[in-house]
């Protein structure tokens, strides 16, 4: 599988990703040392839709509570028989379409990328909202940035609802002792199939020590976002919200040396509910980004 790889100007940094495997960043390493977790890796990732690095979730990022939606004057019934669809342990829609079928175009400069994408075709059976996808990632030697543009292509508003999930990891440094700290005022209450209820409540954790939380969260993001962060050892990472996001998730799960802040445009099951969904008409794309910080 093809892989464009970018180097930051002073070599601090370097980042690959999978234009074949929906445009996955498969690898961000500083000095050396890889700051993704792997999982089962981008063949995986490819096949199945088994996430991994920094995947794009699109065109929903997280669950939908059912099969069906209706936007925009669209009513849609998903197949879920469709190779398309991830179907996670509640028997839910999860993360969108699979990353296969998007045809990107792209055009490497060394340290960055540009890449588009036509949605159309079988994708448009489950998200009929015709649009094209546009991504800009740039490397510096203390970051990586991500900007997403989406634009319709038809008459049809297209509703915006997609996200990211890059899964990080502090090399050489056991999970327990990872320093998390999440800029948060509010968190969603979610079912016990992971769905937001449309009620708010305080976040049970904050900072500190991650130990052996399990942590699958999602929150409202504040006005003035300040970034989420991990560290361990001499390094910390980052994840800043610049612009366009306005909720997050963060996975955490038990026994796995990872941990996800997960910038999105809506929260989970925004397609059925409408809360916080926004609509990009023809002609006013929209674009969101946000940036992975490294210090140390």
């Amino acid at each position: 599988m093809t892989l464009v790889r970018l180097r930051s100007s002073g070599g601090e940094l370097e980042a690959a990703f999978a234009p074949e495997a929906g445009l996955v960043g498969c690898s961000l390493t500083h000095r050396g040392e890889e700051l993704l977790a792997q999982r089962k890796g981008l063949d995986e990732y490819a096949r199945s839709g088994s996430t991994f690095g920094i995947p794009f979730l699109h065109p929903w990022a997280n669950r939908l509570a059912d099969f069906s939606y209706a936007v925009a004057g669209q009513e849609v019934d998903l197949d879920r028989d469709s190779a398309l669809l991830r179907i996670e342990e509640h028997d839910l829609p999860i993360h969108g379409l699979a990353p296969h079928g998007l045809s990107w175009e792209v055009e490497e400069r060394g340290d960055a990328l540009s890449a588009e994408a036509e949605v159309d075709r079988e994708r448009l059976e489950a998200f009929p909202y015709p649009h094209r996808l546009s991504v800009e990632a740039t490397l510096a030697d203390d970051a990586l940035t991500i900007r997403t543009t989406l634009t319709a292509t038809a008459a049809v508003a297209v509703p915006v609802a997609f996200g990211y999930h890059p899964y990080l990891v502090i090399p050489g440094v056991p999970r327990a002792e990872w320093e998390v700290e999440l800029p948060v005022e509010n968190r969603l209450v979610l079912d016990d199939d992971m769905i937001p209820t449309g009620e708010e409540e305080p976040p049970g954790f904050r900072r500190g020590a991650l130990e052996d939380r399990a942590l699958d969260d999602a929150y409202t993001m504040p006005k003035r976002p300040r970034p989420f962060t991990v560290a361990g050892g001499d390094r910390t990472l980052g994840l800043e919200f610049l612009e366009g996001y306005t909720h997050a998730q963060v996975f955490a799960p038990a026994g796995k040396d990872l941990i996800c802040f997960e910038p999105m445009t809506a929260p989970a099951n925004a397609l059925r509910s409408h809360d916080g969904l926004r609509l990009a008409p023809a002609g006013e794309p929209f674009s969101a980004a946000f940036r992975i910080t490294v210090d140390g």
